[in-house]
């Protein structure tokens, strides 16, 4: 019986070295796929060229509609808002800024047939009221939530997108 036991131990071992084996190749073929960074680990001088590349528009956010869409659920209506408070606008590539309000935010740029919002986004607990994309003279986009109303208003001096403080 001593030779039965060695050949049962033996055929054991083989088949758990062999499982094992197998089980770690297919862990590394899947795991460089799951963790692995598609095209490989960037510098700092490819990201800088690729967040300075312009954004195609007519793109979409995650849950599939076009970015720059108002919230579905909302009413867009035509209802006077209050001061915008900005937390100051950012510069971005070529004649692009954003806006930011107590209500949302907001990415503008200058076309040749005036300014278009590319974006807007409502903060957490805001919605958007009501939107005048461009490309116009002006384009504005209306938050509203809990603290009230606030207007996002935009127009182009000498190409480059600023806040229109007097928008009426």
């Amino acid at each position: 019986m001593g030779r039965r036991t060695f050949l049962a131990v033996a055929g054991w071992l083989a088949t758990a070295v062999v499982a094992t084996l197998i089980g770690l190749a297919a862990i590394r073929l899947v795991g460089e796929s799951l963790t692995g960074t598609p095209g490989g680990v960037r510098s700092q001088e490819e990201i800088a060229r690729a967040l300075a590349e312009p954004v195609p528009t007519g793109t979409t956010a995650p849950g599939g509609a076009p970015t720059g869409a108002p919230t579905p659920g909302t009413d867009p209506g035509g209802s006077p808002s209050s001061p915008v408070s900005p937390a100051g606008p950012s510069v971005e590539p070529g004649n692009r800024r954003s806006f930011s309000t107590v209500g949302g935010s907001a990415v503008a740029e200058c076309r040749p047939g005036g300014v278009y919002l590319v974006s807007w986004s409502p903060r957490q607990d805001y919605r958007v009221d009501d939107v005048d994309r461009g490309p116009d003279d002006d384009a504005d986009v209306t938050f509203v939530g809990p603290s009230g109303e606030y207007e996002l208003a935009v127009r182009c001096v000498d190409g480059v997108p600023v806040l229109d403080p007097d928008d009426d």
